[in-house]
């Protein structure tokens, strides 16, 4: 099923995925741990962190900016340990740019951590990362003090110079964007007085569910979130759960693959991430979500999924894309499979994702015979019930981790095997996808 050249073979299952499984750590959550305690007075105790790529990216930057960083690898392949934080004395001036790699999160983050500190820190990436836009992160950070050079800069590389004297504001966000929030919610810390920000839709809500377990006063509703500084974040024990956008590939397998059963456990079930979950059951898929308990205020549990046979196109609204954004292609692969047309409605954030997932996803499902088109900004998918691939079918990743599971599912659950170029890309969040496969079979 695997190989370590840059195009991989994968192979139709032939039997069903049976089984208990769990996935990696959440990515989301994962960041903001490691950014925080960074941010922190004190050790703070963490463990379930994903160990990615993406992750890596950010105790990478931290460790740069002077934070204590002793995360070790445990049996699960998560990460365990302490991380000592700068606390009120800041972090310190990096001797290089800092690399955020393909992590758009570590960026965009970042930039927010450093706004209140009188230093001047170079935030660069790799090639796709540096074609990704941060104008809607520095136009807000600028309303509060902060300058970034170039001047007028929309694309990484971008030099940050803090200040002291940050301004609290209130800040109508143009997109709903949960990187946009947390990086303006950081530097509002750090600010006389509450900052806050609202958005046109929910985005997902780890950062105020987060930053009161480290003592700071948020308020969050439907829309809006606030923070009210100057505050003080003080070290504590997290534990993250399993990533829910992981855990959606593993359920639209079992969806699409006949006489598949299997419970997936440990996985967050904030109510921002698992829109997935609320498509398919509105696909006619057999779905169940079980809640166990919280790690601190996120909620975690189990997702159940069988078989689903015949699926019907649905439509999905554009105030619930924000809590889909990051399963949208794999959804749109389903789709295919479903009886009638799917809408995805405003779905042009995802143009600015690792790579431009519309056209990657138009470009896909056409290999496969699938009608698939836009129409301003909405996606449409014309589902083939029975659809079968053509042998050999070469579908490229970009270097996309979600792409390339999404193009991997396609030849697990078809009838021929197909290749998924740069298949390695997955290691950014599910570094052991198809082993998990594997194992459920």
């Amino acid at each position: 099923m695997l190989n370590k050249s840059q195009q991989t073979t994968i192979e139709p299952l032939g039997v069903p995925l049976k089984g208990t499984t769990k996935v990696p750590g959440d990515k989301s959550i994962s960041h903001r741990a490691i950014l925080f305690s960074a941010m922190a007075k004190g050790t703070s105790h963490i463990s379930g962190v994903l160990d990615s790529g993406d992750v890596r990216s950010s105790i990478a930057a931290v460790e740069k900016l002077g934070a204590q960083v002793k995360l070790e690898s445990q049996a699960d392949g998560s990460l365990a340990g302490t991380v000592v934080g700068w606390g009120e004395n800041g972090p310190v001036q990096p001797d290089e740019p800092i690399d955020c790699g393909n992590s758009g999160t570590t960026a965009r983050l970042l930039m927010g951590v450093l706004a209140p500190w009188e230093l001047d820190v170079t935030v660069t990436g790799d090639a796709s990362l540096q074609r990704r836009p941060m104008r809607r992160i520095t136009a807000p950070l600028m309303k509060m003090g902060v300058r970034f050079a170039p001047d007028g800069q929309e694309l990484l590389p971008i030099t940050v110079h803090g200040t002291k004297n940050l301004k609290a504001i209130s800040y109508a966000a143009p997109m709903s964007s949960a990187q946009l929030k947390t990086a303006v919610l950081l530097a509002g810390l750090y600010a006389q007085g509450t900052t806050t920000l609202n958005e046109p839709s929910p985005s997902r809500n780890h950062t105020e569910l987060m930053l009161p377990e480290f003592g700071a006063v948020t308020t969050a509703a439907d829309r809006t979130a606030s923070v009210k500084g100057p505050s003080l974040l003080k070290a504590c024990e997290l534990k993250v759960p399993g990533d829910p956008s992981s855990a959606a590939f593993l359920t639209c397998a079992a969806v699409l693959v006949k006489d598949s059963d299997i419970v997936i456990e440990n996985v967050s079930l904030n109510t921002a991430r698992i829109g997935f979950v609320r498509t398919l059951e509105r696909m006619g898929a057999d779905v169940l979500v079980r809640h166990k308990g919280s790690a601190g205020k996120e909620p975690f549990g189990t997702i159940e999924v069988r078989f689903s046979g015949l699926l019907r196109g649905c439509e999905i609204p554009a105030d619930k894309i924000p809590t889909i954004v990051d399963e949208v292609p794999i959804l749109s692969l389903v789709a295919a499979f479903a009886k009638g047309v799917t809408v995805f409605r405003e779905v042009d954030e995802l143009r600015v994702k690792e790579t431009d997932r519309i056209e990657a996803i138009l470009e896909g499902l056409g290999l496969i015979g699938v009608d698939a088109w836009m129409d301003g900004s909405d996606l449409y998918v014309e589902g083939q019930p029975g659809l079968q691939l053509s042998p050999e079918t070469v579908f490229d990743s970009k270097n996309d981790h979600r792409l390339a599971m999404t193009w991997a599912i396609a030849g697990l659950a078809g009838n021929a095997p197909v290749q998924v170029k740069n298949f390695d890309s997955v290691k950014i969040s599910y570094p052991h996808f198809l082993q998990d496969i594997e194992r459920l079979t």
